[in-house]
């Protein structure tokens, strides 16, 4: 097989690349490779047997069309400072301008035109006056929540889209390495639906997602691809009732609370904040089960959740940070007979495991039924949940209940988007050919930023940026 663009992965940042190739009007061949099912094939069998039966070959939310995004709460951050490193390597301002084009092109195709987090800056200010006096920083982004429902439907419009204007979409195509000729990339090795493929193409973009991100470091390795270890965030899920949220969750919709609370003084984030929404699990390959939570338009639940993360740098000689972050989530998986575990904020202080039927008595019931009853502190890194512990008495400053007995910690939560690849302005890679955009290149974090990437990409391959 011959093209002219070979994009490897169907999340955002490939997606975006293609659509903009087109809207550009690219006259090559785009063949857009993705190793799991088209969207309207995609579906979670939890939904009739109650509980994750850890689907094989991948898990069908993390893997298809439009990659995790497509069972994600679908929030798109409207401002560059929230979404990874990229304004630090092409600049704020153009960040910022292709975040307005990309979010045009999310209204174009159906996503909800209110704005989450714009409408009361006096309540705005005194949340941050609360954030300051815990000694907390406030990042408040405005937000365009779509929906768990809505995004798919966005995104199937999107697949269509595609198909409709010539791109190539080739699904169940695992991407097995890189065809490297005379020091450049040249294409890449599929094996398609069981079928062995060598898909020749002038341009190489490696758009992988967070779940591909250990393939790529792996690959970045083997080629020579340069690249170094970057930040690996370990945390868990905070589960807690509406009443507790309710102002910060009619204010601002998600509250980006970020601190370095002592003794250790690492980077602890909130991340991904879903009001009324439910705590789900996410399956990876070799079975490493990892907590995330969505929020759907017009089904909601009693309790909100988000993320507590906190990131872990390492310097030489330790290159390795994705397996260290899956040897934490495989120890807390072999704690829970491969579930995710929950406890309770009171029994973690108090120095004691959650059993079943102190969940079923408290005020927060959790909204993942098969999660199982433990102790994760005794998987989580002593330096990782004492920096949680510790932020969470800080966040009860600002929103009074956070920091609760019943309060729910879901573990394991886990980012892999630990490899930064070197490039340049233009996304080159000291490998001729090869390009690498979204989570997986260590750049982006979430839906619009790796939207922004691929619109990017595409813009540099047309010469029209």
């Amino acid at each position: 097989m011959n093209a002219n663009v070979l994009i490897i992965g169907a999340g955002p940042a490939g997606i975006f690349t293609a659509m903009e190739l087109v809207r550009k009007g690219f006259g090559g061949k785009i063949v857009l490779a993705e190793k799991g099912r088209r969207l309207e094939e995609r579906h979670c069998p939890k939904d009739k047997t109650g509980k994750c039966v850890s689907c094989k070959p991948y898990c069908h939310i993390t893997t298809g069309f439009s990659g995790a995004g497509a069972f994600s709460d679908g929030k798109l951050s409207l401002s560059y400072e929230v979404g990874g490193d990229l304004p630090d390597l092409v600049g704020a301002d153009r960040v910022q301008e292709i975040i307005e084009y990309a979010d045009s092109i999310y209204l174009e195709f159906g996503a909800d035109p209110k704005v989450e987090g714009v409408g009361d800056p006096q309540s705005v200010k005194e949340i941050r006056r609360r954030a300051i006096q815990a000694g907390l920083k406030l990042v408040d982004c405005p937000i365009r929540h779509l929906g768990t429902e809505k995004t798919q439907e966005i995104y199937l419009g999107f697949e269509h889209y595609l198909m409709d204007h010539g791109v190539e979409l080739l699904f169940e195509a695992n991407c097995t390495d890189f065809i490297v000729e005379d020091g450049k990339c040249r294409g890449a090795r599929l094996t398609v639906k069981g079928e062995e493929i060598s898909c020749y193409a002038d341009v190489t973009v490696a758009a992988a997602g967070r779940r591909g991100a250990d393939w790529l470091e792996k690959l970045c390795r083997k080629h020579g691809v340069a690249h170094q270890p970057g930040t690996v965030d370990i945390g868990v899920r905070v589960e807690l009732r509406n009443e507790v949220m309710e102002t910060v969750n009619n204010v601002l919709y998600e509250s980006k609370l970020i601190g370095y609370p002592n003794p250790f003084r690492n980077k602890v984030r909130t991340f991904c904040q879903n009001p009324g929404g439910v705590v789900s699990q996410e399956n990876y390959d070799g079975g490493l089960a990892v907590v995330n939570g969505h929020s759907y338009k017009n089904k909601k639940t009693q309790n909100t959740n988000l993320a507590l993360l906190c990131s872990h740098n390492f310097q030489e000689p330790f290159d390795q940070p994705i397996e260290y972050a899956r040897k934490v989530g495989e120890l807390t998986n072999m704690l829970g007979d491969g579930h995710i575990v929950v406890q309770r904020l009171g029994d973690i202080l108090d120095g004691k495991r959650t059993w079943t039927e102190e969940l079923a008595r408290s005020n927060v019931r959790p909204t993942l039924p098969d999660a199982a009853a433990g102790d994760i502190t005794s998987a989580m890194p002593y330096r990782t949940m004492t920096n949680i512990i510790e932020f969470m008495k800080a966040a009860d400053t600002v929103v009074p209940g956070f920091a609760a007995e019943e309060t729910l910690l879901y573990s394991p939560e886990i980012k892999f988007y630990s490899n930064r690849v070197k490039m340049d302005k233009d996304f080159n890679t000291n490998l001729p050919g090869l390009h690498c955009l979204g989570d997986s290149s260590g750049w982006t974090r979430g839906l619009m930023m790796a939207s922004v990437m691929g619109v990017m990409m595409a813009r540099k391959l047309t010469k029209t940026e």
